[in-house]
C-alpha cells in the first residue's frame, strides 16, 4: 500500500529521523483483533535548515510505501490504521488519523494502483558491494562513516536513522578531499551492544539505502 501526503505549497514534512526537530511519520495497524506489521518505505529526503535547526523532511507532495504483513492463517475483514505524523509551514502541526478499510477494497482501481507502484518505485536502491555505506570509525563523540561509489559517482549527503539508544546529529563532510566519507555526531548513545541503523546515501546517479551494525562498546 501507501500513505498519501498531499503538502500545500510552503508546508514540508519529516523522514524517518528528522533530526533534531521534527515528528517522524508513524503507522500501526490491526486486522481484526491481532496487530499486523508495517514496514514503511521513505523515498531519499531533503536537508532543510529553518533558522533554527537543520532537519531532513519533504516540502511536496509525497507518498510513503507500506508493507503489511496480515496475521497467518486468517482473512480478516476488516484492517484499521493508525497514523500520526508532524507537518509545518512557519509551525509544526501534529495530525492524527485512524484508517478503516477491508483488506483488497480498491486493488483494482487504476488510479489507487498508480499511486502504490509511483511510492515503491521512488524508494532508493538496496545497497550492494560497491554502491553502499560502512562506519569506519566509532568512539563516544562520533560515528566515520564512508561510502563504496561506483566510478565516477559523487555523494551528494547521507541520513542516518537513530535508534532508541542513539541519538546523532546532522551527517557533515568528512573531509573535503575525501568525497565519499561523513562524520555523524553522536549526540547520545546508551546501550552497551551495537545498534543497527539505518542509512540514505544520495549520490548524483541515484539514492541507496541500507543498514549498518555499530561495534558494542
Amino acid at each position: 500500500g501507501a500513505l498519501e501526503i498531499r503538502l500545500k505549497p510552503g508546508w514540508k514534512t519529516y523522514w524517518l529521523d528528522p533530526g533534531a526537530s521534527g515528528v517522524p511519520p508513524t503507522l500501526t495497524a490491526v486486522a481484526g483483533d491481532a496487530d499486523a506489521a508495517v514496514e514503511i518505505g521513505f523515498p531519499p529526503p531533503r536537508r532543510f535548515d529553518d533558522g533554527y535547526s537543520l532537519w531532513a523532511g519533504y516540502d511536496r507532495p509525497v507518498s510513503l510505501a507500506l508493507t503489511l504483513a496480515l496475521p497467518e492463517n486468517r482473512e480478516p475483514t476488516q484492517l484499521e490504521a493508525s497514523v500520526f505524523l508532524g507537518v509545518c509551514e512557519t509551525i509544526c502541526i501534529p495530525v492524527q488519523a485512524v484508517l478503516s478499510f477491508a483488506p483488497g477494497d480498491g486493488g483494482d482501481d487504476p488510479e489507487h494502483k498508480a499511486v502504490v507502484e509511483n511510492a515503491f518505485a521512488a524508494l532508493p536502491a538496496p545497497a550492494e558491494p560497491g554502491f553502499s555505506a560502512e562506519a569506519v570509525e566509532v568512539d563516544e563523540e562520533a560515528i566515520v562513516i564512508e561510502a563504496s561509489l561506483p566510478q565516477g559517482v559523487r555523494a551528494l549527503d547521507l541520513f542516518v536513522a537513530g535508534t532508541d539508544t542513539l541519538a546523532l546529529g546532522t551527517p557533515e563532510k568528512a573531509d573535503a578531499g575525501e568525497d565519499g566519507r561523513f562524520r555523524v555526531p553522536i549526540s547520545m548513545r546508551s546501550g552497551k551492544h551495537g545498534e543497527d541503523v539505518t542509512y540514505t546515501l544520495v549520490t548524483d546517479a541515484g539514492a541507496v539505502t541500507g543498514r549498518i551494525t555499530l561495534p558494542s562498546r
